[in-house]
Order: structure tokens, then sequence, then C-alpha cells
């Protein structure tokens, strides 16, 4: 996991036979500004060499976004508060969030996800039955208006027909607690806090620390469904993900924070903007908790190392607050 404190970018130029060559790329530091602009102009030399002499296709400019999906590409987020090896930033819509190395947080959304697969399958099979009927009847114009209503309400019907399965089952709340229930009646040692979130569950692993990118971890993702969007996260950057205070737009606040998009650091003409609108957000946000504590399950092992981790987002997101309302 790298979080820098500092931030830079070199710009390096080629001029031949008239034609211009820029090649942007970024630097990081956790001691200066100026080792991060040392480290940008390395990195943009070294990829403008290997575009003029080695004709690689690379990118000119490397985008400037909190996460860049690279393997090692460093968070770019706002610093906030370093705890040990544990890090809070704020995030590109000005939330804070826990960024750990080691404790094993998993998000389950439970806003049912639709599957491209089970309405491929719904298209195929009724793409064939719509050309059987039509070579049958001898009538292709009724199987081509067959095949194309089914291509306007096979979604439509397939996401009807999972919602149905699913409140069959006992809802999506009693799907995700059976999931994880299942996980640790095979894993006994696990220990995991539950908690509930506006749009579903946290689990925090206690039992020991963990690597994002351990097989296991990718197992317990799996079993309890995590969401697949952190999942990628937690791959890519090498840490696991907490958020900490409400998302704005929860707690009545739809300006988004500017300048847009978020990404730090931001121009020093603009700070004014942005400090303007995270005042705004904090006074709001203290009102609120991102989660809320229901339950230790599994062993109940709680690993020395994670102690002050636990702690830190229990107090950080208003878990035990049962006050607060959730956002």
């Amino acid at each position: 996991m790298i979080v820098p404190n500092f931030w830079a970018e070199y710009r390096a130029r080629s001029r031949s036979a008239g034609k211009q060559v820029t090649v942007r790329r970024h630097g990081w530091s956790m001691e200066s500004e100026a080792e991060a602009l040392r480290m940008a102009k390395d990195r943009a030399e070294e990829a403008l060499g290997r575009i003029l002499v080695g004709g690689e296709k690379l990118d000119r400019r490397e985008p400037k976004v909190p996460y860049n999906g690279s393997d090692g590409f460093p968070i770019r987020e706002e610093v906030l508060a370093r705890y040990g090896e544990e890090v809070i930033t704020r995030n590109a819509y000005g939330a804070h969030c826990l960024n750990t190395p080691r404790a094993l947080f998993a998000d389950i959304d439970l806003e049912p996800r639709e599957s491209v697969r089970a309405v491929l399958y719904a298209l195929l099979i009724l793409t064939v039955i719509s050309i059987a009927a039509g070579f049958a009847l001898g009538n292709w114009r009724m199987a081509i208006g067959m095949v194309s209503l089914s291509l306007v309400l096979t979604p439509s019907v397939v996401s009807l027909a999972r919602r149905f399965i699913i409140a069959a089952r006992g809802g999506v709340e009693s799907l995700a607690l059976r999931r994880l229930h299942r996980f640790l009646e095979a894993n006994p040692s696990w220990s995991i806090r539950l908690y509930r979130t506006p749009a579903g569950y946290r689990l925090l692993a206690t039992h020991r620390p963990f690597e994002a990118a351990e097989d296991e971890v990718r197992d317990f993702f799996a079993k309890v469904d995590a969401d697949p969007v952190y999942i990628r996260m937690c791959r890519n950057q090498r840490c696991f993900r907490a958020r900490l205070t409400a998302k704005p737009w929860r707690i009545g606040i739809s300006a988004h924070m500017r300048p847009r998009p978020g990404v730090w650091p931001v121009d020093p003409d603009k700070i004014a903007i942005r400090n303007e609108w995270i005042t705004a957000y904090e006074a709001r946000a203290a009102s609120f908790a991102a989660c809320r504590y229901l339950d230790t399950m599994g062993s109940g092992i709680v690993h020395e190392s994670l102690r002050a981790v636990i702690e830190l987002h229990d107090r950080r997101s208003g878990a035990l607050d049962t006050d607060a309302p959730i956002a």
C-alpha cells in the first residue's frame, strides 16, 4: 500500500523532423515535493525514450485519478491522518476513508446485481425457440418479431424473475447472512465483526492480519459475494479500505466537491473553493455515522496487532453510536 504525501507531474519533450513528442508522468514521495518532481522527471524521460527509441505504444499522459488501476500505483488522495500503517484519506467525493494493508474489510452490497450471463442465456433460448417456431410454421416474420420482442423484454423479465427468486429465499439480507454463516462454519478459526451500512454490510476479520493478494482473501471475497469494484481496488492497491464518514448525497449535499474530479493535489488557486465545500460537508457529516456495529461472529478471536485498527475504525466511523443515522 502506497499513500504518498507529495505529488508532482513532469513533461518530457522531444522535437524531431518538425514533430514534437510530449510525455507527462506523475511522481510521488513521502518526504518532499522536490523528491516527487525528481521521480516524475525520471519516469517521464524513461517513457519518452521508450517511445522514441523502442517505438513502444505508451500513453503520452497518465490519467489523474484516485486509482489508476495499475498494480502498485499509489492512492492519489489527500492524506488526513496517519496511524502507524493505517492512513486516513479524503476520497474523490469528499468522504474520509481508512486505508489499511493488514485489516481485512469486505463490503457487501445488498442491491441485487444484474447477471449479464443470465440475460444472454435467456436471449439464446428465446431466439432458438423463435427460429424453431418460425421454421415449423413457415412464418419467418413471426420469428423475427418474436426475436425482436425478446431483445426488448428479456432483461426486464430476467431481473423480475431474479428478484422473485431472491424474495422467495428470504430476501437479500437473509441470503447475505446465510453465505457468511456457511463460510464461518467451514472456517471455524475466523472471527468477523459485522456492521450495517446504508447499502448492505461491512465485514472486518479480526483473528489475524491479511495481505490483499492472499488466496485466502480471494476465496473469502468470493464466498461472501463481496462488491466486485471493492475487490478490484484491493487487488490493485494492495490494501483494504473502509469509508469512515457519510456520502455527501445521503446527507443532503448535492453539490460535488470542487474542483472536479476531486483528485489530489489541486491547483493552489482552487484550494479555497475546495475548502469551502469541505467545511460545509464536515459540519453536516458530524451528525451521521458511516456504519453501525451489529455483532461479532465466528471464533471471537482478536489478533493483538488489529486491536488499534478496530478501535480506530469504530471511533472514526461512528459504528458504536446507536443514535447517529448511517449515511
